[in-house]
């Protein structure tokens, strides 16, 4: 019994409570967890942090790279001007460096040593490469974020079996398959929290939305045979990444990009056309 009444118990005192039979898979583990949300003894956020800690020991980095022809490169023969013109233009802090071709990246840029250059007179790109990291598309995600953490390094180059040049990978692409997208708000107690009314009675959809879902919240028909996902279906229908506040109609339905970089699609601001709404 304790000799204090006054003894609150604390955040991992509550939590141990709850984990007293150990879960014997990860699916009691998972249940455990919910059940200490619902209690009140994890918020939603923490309970996003650890199933996205937990489905990242799953995921492979071939599930979150950038796909090879969606890199920012640039090649190591451009002028200080040109490189500069691509940093103002995408606003990466660091870039692969190929030579002649996507399939021969050389090394990395850090675009905070362009600061060091002296002048742009004999001025070789090359001199200032760091060593490109190459990784197998198959390695675990939380295998990856430890090498991360303990080489200090922020970018990787992604080969498949042949050794070719399949794509790339950033510390920031690891992490937030953890923590989400930090500039939207998460709720585990919103079904539907991947389209959310704001208070201009607009609709936000997150990219990552499947096509499926989406059908059902807007009654469209889009077809899901190549895209599963609202971004893909926008970046296959458009053939490139759109740019911020551009509007892309397909059928019926303007999609806004509310949030978006030079290497994928995040929020989507969603309406239907008035001659749709019209016709109902």
């Amino acid at each position: 019994m304790d000799s204090n009444p006054a003894h609150k118990p604390g955040f991992f005192e509550r939590l141990s409570s709850l984990l007293v039979h150990e879960p014997e898979d990860r699916e009691q583990l998972l249940q455990l967890l919910h059940a200490a949300h619902q209690r009140q003894l994890l918020n939603a956020d923490a309970l996003g942090i650890i199933e996205g800690a937990l489905a990242a020991s799953e995921m492979s980095v071939r599930e979150v790279m950038v796909p090879r022809p969606m890199m920012e490169v640039v090649d190591v023969q451009d002028s200080l001007q040109q490189v500069i013109n691509q940093v103002n233009t995408t606003l990466h802090s660091r870039f692969p460096v190929i030579n002649g071709s996507r399939d021969n990246v050389i090394g990395i840029l850090l675009t905070k040593d362009l600061l060091r250059v002296p002048h742009a007179d004999g001025f070789s790109l090359r001199d200032w490469l760091r060593p490109a990291v190459f990784i197998p598309e198959y390695k675990r995600l939380d295998v990856l974020l430890r090498e991360f953490r303990v080489s200090r390094n922020h970018m990787a180059i992604v080969i498949d079996e042949y050794a070719g040049i399949a794509g790339l990978i950033t510390i920031e692409d690891v992490l937030e398959q953890i923590v989400g997208d930090i500039s939207d708000e998460y709720d585990f107690d919103e079904a539907d929290d991947n389209i959310q009314l704001d208070q201009n009675g607009a609709y936000r959809v997150k990219a990552h939305t499947t096509v499926a879902d989406f059908n059902v919240a807007f009654d469209t028909r889009f077809s899901d045979e190549k895209c599963n996902t609202v971004g893909g279906l926008i970046l296959n229908h458009l053939g490139r990444v759109p740019q911020f506040n551009e509007t892309i109609a397909i059928d019926d339905v303007n999609f806004q990009v509310l949030r978006a970089d030079s290497r994928r699609i995040y929020t989507l601001v969603v309406s239907r056309s008035p001659a749709a709404d019209d016709s109902e």
